[in-house]
């Protein structure tokens, strides 16, 4: 059995709005190993989330469409796939933590319901013995006393209960990939290395692959193998986890580094910020897209799109990396 569970290559979105069409991923490509954990970073409106809701068939419909690209899941192409076999993958073999559970989950159905649904839709179970597996699951996940909370509705739960029931529904059925968007997103610093935690231990009990966005550099560093950086609907660079973060060789993967705060490293005065902002998607710069907020772009970045190129150990998009000579550049 081949080690890829998951290929995308050159995947593509639009979105049609009244303003025109937007291209809102632009042929992205990524790939991530049985039981490995890859995270996506950006910041908000990249492209991360959309990414996501492409793999999964979720695309907001009719305006949303991939309009390229591949997206091959343990072996078997996922774009085009008729919606009744889609079902049957979601929540099975690929499930999804949202950023949000409280619009996620039903507010009219308790957890307990809305776990052992998924249970007895994909695994077969009886209603009782569907029941049985969501007080189990509730009680993997970290919530106290399972078996009271399993009736409880959405609402009567914190933030960080409701998190973990989402948790304990995408991972009900064991599945072979996870998708977590942003799950630490609202949350308290404690609650998040709960819920990190959580994921993770699951993660090493059932094999899961587990593809991490967020626009939090720290959560990566402490849960992803490997990573990859989006900016304006591209991927920017791409590489392992520890070189990502001793030798960036994008200006904009770089400058978000420099940008988290250390402890006693200097006043918070100093926080170091990217000059300019993320342009908007129906006026993106026709060269690099980061471009007009480089401190080391050239002619060339304004008139020519950087594709992604191997640069010792990470595939960047850039005319001019950091930590490299290139064409006269300084690191």
């Amino acid at each position: 059995m081949s080690e890829r569970l998951l290929e995308v290559e050159d995947l593509s979105v639009e979105f049609a709005t009244e303003g025109g069409v937007i291209r809102a991923v632009e042929e992205v490509s990524f790939g991530i190993d049985r039981g490995a954990t890859l995270g996506i970073v950006g910041e908000s409106g990249c492209g991360k989330s959309v990414t996501s809701l492409a793999l999964m068939g979720l695309l907001p419909r009719p305006a949303g469409r991939v309009v390229g690209g591949s997206v091959r899941f343990d072996g078997a192409e996922l774009i085009g796939l008729d919606e009744s076999r889609l079902r049957k993958l979601r929540g099975s073999e690929i499930s999804m933590v949202f950023q949000e559970p409280l619009t996620a989950l039903n507010p009219v159905y308790t957890i307990g319901r809305q776990i052992a649904e998924v249970a007895r839709r994909h695994l077969g179970l009886s209603r009782s013995r569907a029941r049985e597996r969501a007080i189990e699951m509730l009680a993997r996940v970290g919530i106290p006393l399972p078996d009271r909370r399993i009736d409880e509705y959405p609402h009567e739960l914190s933030g960080g209960m409701r998190q973990r029931a989402m948790i304990a529904m995408a991972l009900v059925c064991r599945p072979k990939l996870l998708i977590a968007d942003e799950p630490t997103t609202a949350l308290d610093v404690t609650t998040q290395a709960q819920v990190l935690e959580q994921i993770v231990t699951l993660q090493r009990e059932f094999g899961t692959a587990v593809i991490l966005i967020t626009h939090d550099l720290g959560v990566v560093a402490e849960t992803c193998r490997d990573a990859l950086v989006m900016y304006c609907g591209e991927i920017v660079e791409r590489a392992a986890t520890e070189h990502l973060f001793n030798t960036p060789r994008h200006r904009y993967t770089q400058r978000l580094l420099e940008a988290m705060p250390r402890i006693r490293s200097r006043p918070l005065t100093s926080l170091p910020v990217i000059p300019g902002s993320v342009p908007e998607p129906d006026r993106l710069p026709s060269g690099c897209r980061f471009a007009p907020r480089c401190a080391h772009s050239g002619s060339r970045c304004e008139l020519e799109r950087p594709r992604l190129q191997r640069l010792e150990d990470s595939d960047v998009a850039c005319f001019y990396p950091a930590n490299v000579e290139a064409d006269g550049a300084a690191t």
